[in-house]
C-alpha cells in the first residue's frame, strides 16, 4: 500500500503580525486542498476529502494562549466532525504530525488525512518569547540556570571546533547556500544572497555562534494531505510522491546526560530506519533537506546520517558538494536559515520543499533527476529526530 501525499500548501514564512493562529491555518489548509483538487477532473476532489487533521505546534497554549487547536482549526476550515488532535515535539511538532498521518492511514483506520504546522511566534517578543523556546530543554537543569536553545548551540560549536580544529569560517558556507538557495523560494522571509564577507563580519549571538548561524524565529503555517495510492480519484494527474519511510527517535533531553554530545544518535537512528523501511539508503538519495536551525547542527545531522564522516562533514561544503548542482544538494529551498523557522511548521515546510522537488516544480531551483529526498527535522538539539524518506513512483 503506497501512501502519497496528494496535496501540498503553505504561507509565506515571516512576522505576520496582522494575522491570527486560526487564518494562518485556514489559509495553508485551503491551499493544500486547492493544490489537490487542482489534479483532479472536476467533483473529483470530493474523494480526497480529510477525515483526520493531525496538528504540529508547539506554542500555540504559551504565546498564543490557544490549546485545543483541534477543535479550533477544523471549525474554523470547514472541516467539522473529524477527528484532529495536536502533537507537540519542540521543532519537530509537524514533522512529528506527519508521521502520526502516515501510522493512520497505513493501520487502514483513515483513508486521507490532513497534516498541519503551525507556528505564531510573534504573539510574544523579546525575552518573554525566548523563554517561550526554551521549554524545548530541559527545564530544571537547563532552561531555569539560564540556558536557552541558542546557548546549547553555542556550545556545541564550541566543542566542535576544540575536538576536530576546524578553521571556524567552515561554517559561513552554510549561510552562503542556504540564503543562495533562497533568492528563488517566493515563501522564503530572506530573498538575498550574502557574501563571505558578511558572514565573518556579522555580530555574534551566542560565541561562537553569529548571526547568520542561526536560523530566525518566525510565523508560519504549511499543510500536507495524505491519502492511499487506490483512493486518489481516476485521472489524478499530479506526478506521484510517496511516503517511503518514517520514522521519530528520541535522545536524552539534557545534554549533559548524553555519553557523547557531539554524536546525534537520535538523527542516526531515525535515518537509519526510515533507510531501512524504504529499501533506500543515504548515499542513493538525490537531495537531503537537513535541519540548520543552527548551523553546527546541519553538520552534525550530516554526520550523524553517514553522508560524511565524523569530524568532517564541513569538507562536503569546502570541496563544493551539498549545491543544487551536486551529488547531494541540501538546504535546496534556503533551509530554515533563509526561509525562516517557524518551529513547530518547519518540518511541513521541509517536506513540502522535497516534494516540490520530486514533483519538478521547484523553478530555478530544481535538482535535476530528483527521484527520492530524505527529510530530517529536530526538535532541540536532536532530543528529538524525526526522518522521512520521499520518492517518485
Amino acid at each position: 500500500m503506497d501512501i502519497v501525499i496528494a496535496g501540498v500548501g503553505q504561507i509565506p514564512v515571516g512576522e505576520h503580525w496582522e494575522l491570527s493562529l486560526r487564518t494562518l491555518a485556514d489559509r495553508a489548509i485551503r491551499a493544500a486542498q486547492k493544490d489537490a483538487a487542482s489534479y483532479c477532473a472536476q467533483g473529483g476532489e470530493e474523494s480526497l476529502k480529510p477525515q483526520a487533521l493531525y496538528i504540529g505546534n508547539f506554542l500555540g497554549h504559551t504565546i498564543s494562549h490557544q490549546a485545543n487547536l483541534g477543535a479550533l482549526l477544523t471549525t474554523n476550515s470547514g472541516l467539522d466532525g473529524i477527528e484532529s488532535f495536536t502533537i507537540e515535539a519542540a521543532e519537530a511538532s509537524g514533522a512529528a504530525a506527519f508521521h502520526a498521518a502516515v501510522l493512520a492511514i497505513a493501520s487502514g483506520f483513515v483513508d486521507t488525512a490532513l497534516v498541519l504546522g503551525i507556528e505564531k511566534y510573534t504573539d510574544l517578543i523579546g525575552a518573554e518569547a525566548e523563554s517561550a523556546v526554551s521549554q524545548m530543554i530541559d527545564y530544571d537543569y537547563e532552561a531555569v540556570q539560564g540556558m536557552t536553545p541558542t546557548a546549547q548551540a553555542g556550545l556545541l560549536m564550541q566543542r566542535y571546533l576544540y575536538e576536530y580544529h576546524v578553521p571556524r569560517e567552515v561554517f559561513a558556507d552554510f549561510a552562503l547556500l542556504a540564503h543562495a538557495n533562497a533568492v528563488n523560494n517566493p515563501n522564503a522571509m530572506f530573498r538575498r544572497a550574502i557574501r563571505r564577507e558578511a558572514y565573518t563580519q556579522a555580530p555574534l549571538v551566542s560565541a561562537p555562534l553569529n548571526m547568520f548561524d542561526v536560523a530566525p524565529y518566525a510565523d508560519g503555517a504549511a499543510a500536507v494531505l495524505l491519502t492511499r495510492q487506490d483512493m486518489l480519484p481516476q485521472g489524478f494527474n499530479a506526478p506521484f510522491v510517496r511516503v517511503a519511510g518514517s520514522s521519530v527517535v528520541t535522545d536524552r533531553l539534557s545534554l549533559h546526560d548524553r555519553t557523547d554530545p557531539m554524536a546525534f544518535e537520535a538523527a542516526a537512528i531515525s535515518a537509519q530506519r526510515a533507510s531501512q523501511q524504504s529499501g533506500c539508503y543515504p548515499g542513493e538519495m538525490d537531495l537531503f533537506e537537513v535541519w540548520d536551525g543552527f548551523s553546527i547542527y546541519a553538520l552534525l545531522s550530516l554526520e550523524a546520517t553517514l553522508f560524511a564522516p565524523r569530524g568532517e562533514g564541513w569538507r562536503l561544503l569546502q570541496e563544493g558538494g551539498l549545491g543544487l548542482k551536486s551529488k547531494l544538494p541540501i538546504l535546496t529551498m534556503g533551509g530554515q536559515k533563509a526561509r525562516g523557522n517557524p518551529l513547530s511548521a518547519s518540518g511541513v515546510y521541509q517536506l513540502i520543499e522535497a516534494t516540490l522537488q520530486l514533483r519538478g516544480q521547484a523553478g530555478a531551483n530544481q535538482v535535476k533527476d530528483a527521484r527520492r529526498a530524505m527529510v530530517q527535522t529536530l526538535g532541540g538539539p536532536a532530543s528529538t529526530a524525526v526522518t522521512h524518506i520521499l520518492e517518485r513512483i
